[in-house]
């Protein structure tokens, strides 16, 4: 028998509450922190007198600028550029995250913009292509090739980088999210 209480079930206060110390701990959307709201309704049930309304709580959180989509979205992008992910995944994480199709649809340019970059960088951390220490058989040449495609790059981007020789990469720069130079690979 189990001697822990039930939680307190949540009423209007406790879930604003709640959704105040969610978005003080996180970068968020609204889709994201409705998704926690309807979570914690779950687990601790609801002693309010009328219906609770998450979506109403998060949309209002976002008018007062506690929940920023697109702030969330350009952070979120540079973060998975600087991390070697491409276009798809950081498309797929951005659908994932509530960020309306328009606001996605104006970063396109960015990620497009870094995709060669970015495919680089994850190249370099995974040691694929040119930063590999020795040529790969052709097993490892479609095994580096998978991990492209699913890192989210497009598949001539990625032919190109597992099909250059190890140490071919002396002319490659990575440029930082502001578009400067940040160095040169050697």
């Amino acid at each position: 028998m189990s001697s822990a209480r039930p939680p307190t079930p949540l009423d209007p206060a406790r879930l604003e509450r709640l959704a105040l110390r969610y978005v003080e701990r996180f970068a968020t959307t609204r889709v994201k922190l409705r998704r926690y709201l309807d979570r914690k309704l779950r687990e601790r049930g609801w002693a309010g007198e009328a219906s609770p309304d998450p979506a109403a709580l998060a949309e209002r959180l976002a008018e007062l600028g506690y929940v920023d989509d697109v702030a969330f979205a350009e952070a979120r992008v540079a973060s998975m550029a600087r991390r070697g992910l491409g276009a798809r995944r950081i498309a797929g994480e951005l659908r994932h995250a509530g960020i309306a199709e328009e606001d996605a649809a104006a970063l396109d340019p960015r990620i497009a913009a870094g995709a060669e970059d970015s495919a680089f960088a994850f190249a370099r951390r995974r040691r694929i292509g040119p930063f590999a220490a020795v040529a790969p058989d052709r097993a490892g040449r479609e095994r580096a090739l998978g991990q492209l495609l699913r890192a989210g790059h497009g598949l001539d981007l990625a032919r190109r980088i597992v099909a250059m020789a190890p140490g071919e990469a002396d002319d490659v720069r990575l440029w930082d999210v502001q578009g400067g130079v940040r160095e040169t690979l050697k």
